[in-house]
């Protein structure tokens, strides 16, 4: 048997010559064309008598040692570009960029217009020619691009073959074709050789029998991505043949790329490239090639391009020849590595995926058919969760689809490259949701593998095995392990177990499994004294569920800063915090809504860094504490995409826990934090998130009781200096509303210490007789840009100080009115008082109007909702302005069915809206009734996809006990 690392000696003399065609309008196109030019190699000369394939059976040559048409190995021919019927007239070095859409000339010329012809992309498709040695080469604009061209000679009404382990984009293209254009699509094992030619033979006895249209097509991928499965080509290519005569043998060969694959070589009749992969290598640019040898083939695909008007541009033919010119050099590298690494994870006891192991199942076909394993591979975990813990916590593996450039790129096809795929379709072709597949770059593989490592470490994949243990089990490579100066008692690690039985029993079961542990399990397999033991403090809970509400500026924002009275409003939206054990020495904070996941070793935090005076149930600090703040900074470290807010909520945490727990009491725990408010609009999120932690460690770790009435006065009053202490970690000075509202709900009149007021300090003043009222809370999803916008208050102040005092002190007398009524001391009727609320919130927004911090979002907003007839509505913006969100007062007689309505028109109009309340309760606490309440309640926070259905599952549970 043969494959593309055998030689054929064909020189570049033998050029093959373009036949004329019968059809006038096709002769044109491809003439024009310039992957038609006759300077390419003519195809490799196949004895049909060899084998049934048709394949020459010669004898193996390596890849590196093979030459191609012009003489020369692959390397060469890669670094080589040699046209010789485009020289450069100035005998450039590098091939000229013709960045011109057209090219003067009488008709007949060979370019006239660069969507049909360009010397840039004519010598890279010449080029190409001599790399795949074939007769046709077309560069386009992506890969797909190149599944789009090749589909369009199948017809409405046939069919295509095709594997069941697709790339996703293919996979959505196939279902396009047949929502479309009636071109439907089998889907087989292509691993198993015999399901295909089974597939073939049925489909051509129900043509025969007249039940369906002929198969036009079979499209093959091999290796398969991400799952790494092998086809073979030939029997299958054969197979084709034999059943389906017409059909068109089509692979994509991107995972291999020319270097490593020729699949025309094994019978195949069309080929395509990604070339934003491999052959570019850099992530430049997008690019797709097209390979054949058969005349009518390359005839077809050169009208078709040229009609649809996709082929690659003259500055990506230029880059992507730049790129091939590397392409061994690269390949050689980035596939050492990869076999490095595969080897690493198959010794830890992951299963991996990649044909470069002995373990691969189809191995013996590979090798056959390739030169060699490439750079992709992937791995299963056993476990989602971990697998998004342990891509969350790479620092060198970029987060990123695609692969083949030279930077090392780490994804879970799952949720990223194969997430147009329906799930239950994933789980039936066999495609784990906890896959991760790795693409492996050129940089040091060592490198790569302690980054690789200590994501798996922190995610809690591996741990240390005991000094005492034996060293064989996951030793690196002899290459690698030498380079690390290992001495004789080299750390070594091992796979951390699964719940064995979590595959086998239903997800609350083995949930409440994990919560009989009396003793929970460090990283180095020995328990720590004083550190992760499950013995929490008498009468203290396991588990817990806390929320607490955002807020809502109702009168007096920007005017805050200069002295003026503020009042703020609890809202019914709240921020949700599940805590529950776990057993792994361990604590783990997720932030599903930010995208972000830690994990930390308990025993590796910093509590030297924790001053004896704040530590287990000190008093709480009023500032923070530099050194301690700084290494946590450090432990935190940077996560991939993690951006500045969920940065700042991770040190936050950790200051908290640290401090509450204690070194000696510290217990491994999951935190899940989920909010049901906007995020970034205004909204007090932050201060919600902390006021929820503050009081879940509080509690758990018994420096507070459990509250079983209600919570007592003195405990909210502590809970809200904890929360405030992570404001300041997270804002750096807050002014203290945010946590206040979230910690004890109602309303608060806040006002500033400024020489406008003659205060010494910050004054705030609960406001007991607050009653609830409705809002409608409108984010206009347009961002906020706060410190601006107090800059240019302050500004015009400076410019214009009477005009901007005299609007503060009108802003002034309307939060004085407004305190007044919202502490229920004015006695005013209800209606009487929901009236004026509404005037005052119209005046505050015309002063905010004055101050010029409005947005023309806010605007459309304020209008739309006062326009509503029949209703007498009042809105204005709340927080920063310039964005953000506004507030719209609800008089209790305003219908339900008209708030849908006037919530469609809104959201119609691109704002998201949310019903609420605002002058609710403070923050809440609900301690799950038993083990099955207690796993129900963690699958939820961490299944619930929308933060608002959890919101109203969580407010909808019995025992909640609030400030």
């Amino acid at each position: 048997m043969t494959s593309h690392r055998d030689t054929y000696s064909v020189s570049s003399s033998q050029a093959s010559t373009v036949t004329p065609f019968s059809n006038t309008d096709v002769a044109s196109s491809v003439a024009s064309l310039d992957s038609s030019i006759p300077t390419s190699p003519e195809p490799s000369d196949i004895d049909d008598d060899a084998s049934s394939s048709g394949i020459k059976q010669l004898p193996f040559i390596s890849h590196k040692d093979r030459r191609g048409p012009n003489g020369y190995r692959f390397a060469t021919q890669c670094a080589t570009v040699d046209d010789p019927n485009h020289k450069d007239q100035y005998g450039s070095s590098s091939a000229p960029i013709y960045m011109s859409a057209t090219f003067k000339g009488l008709p007949g010329a060979e370019f006239d217009y660069s969507r049909s012809g360009n010397p840039t992309r004519s010598m890279l498709q010449h080029h190409l020619c001599q790399l795949q040695n074939c007769k046709y080469s077309f560069a386009v604009s992506s890969g797909m691009a190149c599944l789009d061209v090749i589909a369009r000679i199948v017809k409405a009404g046939e069919r295509i073959i095709a594997g069941d382990d697709l790339y996703g984009g293919t996979n959505r293209l196939l279902g396009y074709l047949a929502s479309h254009q009636n071109i439907h699509t089998d889907h087989v094992d292509t691993t198993d050789a015999s399901k295909v030619e089974e597939m073939l033979r049925q489909r051509a006895r129900d043509v025969a029998a007249g039940l369906c249209g002929k198969v036009s097509m079979v499209l093959l991928e091999t290796p398969t991505n991400p799952c790494l499965k092998i086809c073979d080509l030939q029997r299958c290519a054969a197979a084709a043949k034999k059943w389906a005569p017409d059909a068109v043998v089509v692979v994509d060969n991107t995972m291999m790329s020319p270097y490593l694959m020729r699949p025309l070589e094994l019978g195949v009749d069309v080929v395509y490239d990604s070339g934003t992969k491999y052959l570019s290598g850099h992530h430049d640019l997008m690019a797709g090639v097209i390979a054949c040898d058969r005349d009518d083939l390359g005839k077809q695909i050169a009208f078709t391009i040229n009609s649809i008007g996709n082929a690659l541009t003259p500055m990506d033919s230029f880059l992507l020849l730049r790129g091939i010119k590397t392409l061994a050099v690269r390949m050689d590298r980035q596939q050492a590595s990869a076999i490095t690494v595969a080897h690493y994870l198959d010794s830890l006891g992951f299963k991996v995926n990649y044909p470069g192991l002995a373990s691969h199942p189809s191995k013996a076909i590979h090798d056959k058919q390739a030169a060699g394993p490439g750079s992709v591979l992937s791995f299963v975990t056993g476990d989602k969760a971990l697998s998004e813990r342990i891509v969350g916590a790479t620092r060198l593996w970029g987060i990123s689809v695609s692969f083949g450039c030279v930077n090392s790129l780490i994804s879970m096809p799952c949720l990223m490259s194969h997430a147009s795929i329906d799930p239950k379709v994933r789980a039936a072709r066999g495609m784990p949701e906890d896959l991760i597949r790795l693409c492996v770059g050129i940089e040091d593989e060592r490198d790569l593998l302690d980054d690789l490592q200590n994501a798996l470490l922190q995610a809690g994949a591996i741990r240390r095995k005991p000094c005492s243990s034996t060293r064989s089990s996951n030793r690196l490579p002899s290459t690698i392990e030498s380079s690390r100066a290992a001495s004789p008692d080299l750390i070594t690690y091992e796979r951390t177990p699964l719940d064995t039985d979590h595959a086998q029993q239903d997800k609350v079961a083995s949930l409440v499994e994990d919560m009989n542990t009396a003793k929970l399990e460090t990283r180095g397999g020995e328990g720590e004294p004083g550190l992760a033991q499950d013995h929490p403090p008498p009468n203290s809970p396991t588990s817990i569920v806390v929320s607490a509400p955002g807020k809502v500026i109702l009168f007096g924002e920007h005017a805050v800063v200069h002295g003026v009275t503020a009042i703020a409003g609890s809202v019914a939206l709240r921020c949700y915090a599940s805590v529950s054990p776990r057993k792994d020495g361990k604590i783990s904070l997720d932030l599903p809504d930010l995208g972000v996941v830690h994990t930390w070793n308990i025993s590796e935090l910093p509590w030297g860094a924790v001053p004896d005076s704040i530590q287990a149930g000190g008093p709480v600090p009023d500032s923070l504490d530099a050194g301690l703040v700084g290494a946590i900074e450090k432990v935190v470290g940077e996560t991939v995409n993690e951006s500045e807010r969920s940065h700042a909520a991770s040190i936050a945490f950790l200051v908290l826990y640290m401090c509450i727990a204690g070194q000696a009491d510290a217990r491994a725990q999951a935190f899940v934090l989920r909010s049901a408010l906007p995020i970034g609009a205004g909204l007090g999120s932050s201060a919600a998130l902390s006021s929820c932690l503050a009081a879940a460690l509080n509690i758990l770790y018994g420096r507070i009781a459990a509250p079983k009435g209600e919570v007592e006065d003195d405990d909210s009053a502590y809970v809200n200096q904890w929360a405030f202490l992570s404001e300041k970690v997270i804002h750096g000075t807050p002014s203290g509303v945010d946590n206040s509202v979230a910690v004890h709900g109602g309303a608060i009149a806040f006002t500033r210490a400024h020489p406008i007021n003659t205060l010494n300090a910050n004054k705030m003043e609960k406001l007991k007789g607050f009653s609830s009222f409705r809002f409608l809370l409108v984010d206009s999803c347009v961002g906020r840009e706060g410190k601006k916008l107090i800059a240019h208050v302050a500004a015009q102040k400076q410019a214009e100080p009477e005009r901007v005092n005299a609007a503060l002190s009108r802003i002034q007398a309307i939060a004085d009115s407004a305190k007044q009524i919202l502490s229920g001391t004015c006695g005013l009727s209800r209606d009487d008082l929901v009236a004026q609320l509404r005037e005052l919130i119209k005046q505050n927004h015309a002063e905010l109007v004055d101050l010029e911090v409005s947005h023309p979002s806010l605007e459309l907003i304020k209008n739309k909702t006062e326009s509503f007839a029949p209703a007498q509505l009042a809105t204005k913006l709340t927080g920063a302005g310039g964005g953000g969100c506004a507030v719209t007062l609800l008089p209790d007689e305003f219908e339900e069915e008209k708030v849908k309505e006037l919530i469609q028109e809104l959201s119609n109009a691109g704002f998201k809206c949310y019903e609420t309340s605002v002058g609710g309760d403070g923050f809440g606490v609900r301690l799950p009734k038993g083990e099955e309440d207690a796993a129900e309640t963690k699958i939820k926070f961490q299944e619930m996809n929308v933060s608002k259905d959890l919101g109203e599952w969580a407010d909808g549970q019995q025992g909640w006990v609030f400030a």
